[in-house]
């Protein structure tokens, strides 16, 4: 019997002990659980905590982003330029021609001089192996053309080819594995959407080695200018980003990094050489074509033939027509042969639309046929006996003379 009450005892002792080990290990077990919950809240609320004492982490934006991704492939471009330039005195005047006679030593001194002049603009790589895209009148006449990287280095440029016309020039650097602008499309722009301009306005650049920045949005689209000399300045971009002379070749880029135009010009109003609202960047998509031609030609071929002759109306013909303005472009004469005269264009005849798009003036007109290329199709809506008329038309190529 004894033996009996001692075993059973044993028994229960030992099934006491095993509860106590069970419920001590699952007390320490939840301590744990517990431990690591609150260390894990303490390390997300000193994360948070470190967010908002980090000021860079509420500040990055599209444009930002755009900003850093862009800025090592913007240059700085340095010219030495010859330039000739008329002397107020002339050995056509008969008492200087009296006195120095026609000595070769003193002609030197008389007449046009060639003088070297310093200039500056921006530029901005597209490829890796260095080629630049910039303003044909940044690099006009250049004797010497210095690059300035974002890496401080500075780099001898050469000219692979340059269009006045479209004012667009094409550089080359030695290098490889550069730091290059991604192209967008200009055709897809929305008029109210933010842009980037980058550039070396009053030649900032070479402070820092880094481009200046200003933001803006796109104020408009198709801005046909007038013409300046040969430039043909059709289908601007304008924005209200800031665009200071040495701007001139540098990148307008849209909220994703992509190269949308080329800062090229300014609106003044005559009152200042600086900003004061506006400027026009050439479009992305006229440019590609334009670099596509000097990297394979050095040249644009301007070979496309139409046979239009223009001219610009005045009150008088505007009245004529039946209009309330002089707008529209009057077709003076059509040349024999030409794509125009085959497919029915006649003298007199007033073209309201080009592309679908009012016409403005003969000028604006024709700054855009002028950058046409031979096979492409074109649209007019034309005036006609008081009749409109769409007549399209495939561009031509000039006969040889």
């Amino acid at each position: 019997m004894l033996k009996r009450i001692s075993f059973t005892r044993f028994d229960s002792y030992k099934t006491r002990l095993q509860q106590d080990r069970e419920s001590r290990f699952f007390s320490r077990l939840v301590a744990v659980a517990l431990f690591v919950t609150l260390l894990s809240g303490n390390l997300v609320a000193a994360q948070r905590a470190a967010a908002n004492d980090d000021p860079t982490s509420s500040r990055q934006t599209a444009i930002t982003k755009a900003v850093r991704e862009v800025s090592p492939a913007v240059v700085g471009i340095n010219v030495t330029a010859v330039q000739e330039q008329q002397s107020p005195f002339s050995m056509n005047d008969p008492m200087l021609r009296e006195f120095f006679g026609n000595d070769p030593f003193f002609r030197q001194f008389f007449g046009s001089q060639k003088i070297e002049v310093r200039s500056l603009g921006s530029g901005f790589v597209i490829s890796p192996d260095g080629y630049i895209v910039t303003n044909e009148h940044v690099v006009k006449n250049a004797t010497k053309i210095i690059v300035t990287m974002t890496d401080g280095s500075k780099r001898s440029a050469t000219i692979i080819g340059q269009d006045d016309q479209a004012d667009v020039a094409l550089l080359k650097i030695d290098g490889h594995n550069l730091p290059y602008c991604k192209l967008g499309d200009s055709d897809s722009i929305l008029v109210g959407e933010w842009v980037v301009a980058f550039g070396n306005p009053f030649g900032l650049f070479d402070i820092n080695d880094k481009p200046t920045v200003t933001v803006g949005v796109v104020s408009s689209l198709g801005m046909n200018l007038a013409k300046i000399g040969s430039r043909n300045y059709s289908n601007m971009i304008e924005t209200d980003a800031a665009i200071n002379p040495g701007n001139s070749g540098g990148p307008l880029v849209d909220a994703n990094g992509r190269v949308i135009g080329m800062n090229t010009m300014i609106y003044t109003a005559g009152v200042s050489n600086a900003y004061i609202g506006y400027g026009f960047a050439i479009p992305i998509n006229r440019i590609k074509r334009v670099v596509e031609e000097l990297r394979k030609y050095g040249k644009v071929k301007r070979d496309a033939w139409t046979g239009l002759q223009l001219q610009s109306l005045d009150e008088q013909m505007a009245r004529y027509f039946g209009l309330s303005e002089p707008t529209g472009a009057l077709v003076s004469n059509v040349d024999s042969g030409s794509p125009a005269r085959k497919n029915g264009f006649e003298a007199g005849d007033l073209i309201l639309k080009y592309q679908g798009r009012p016409v403005r003036s003969a000028g604006s007109l024709q700054s855009q046929l002028d950058d046409l290329r031979p096979g492409e199709k074109i649209t007019f809506e034309i005036l006609r006996d008081n009749k409109l008329l769409t007549i399209t038309l495939t561009v031509g190529r000039k006969p040889k003379k």
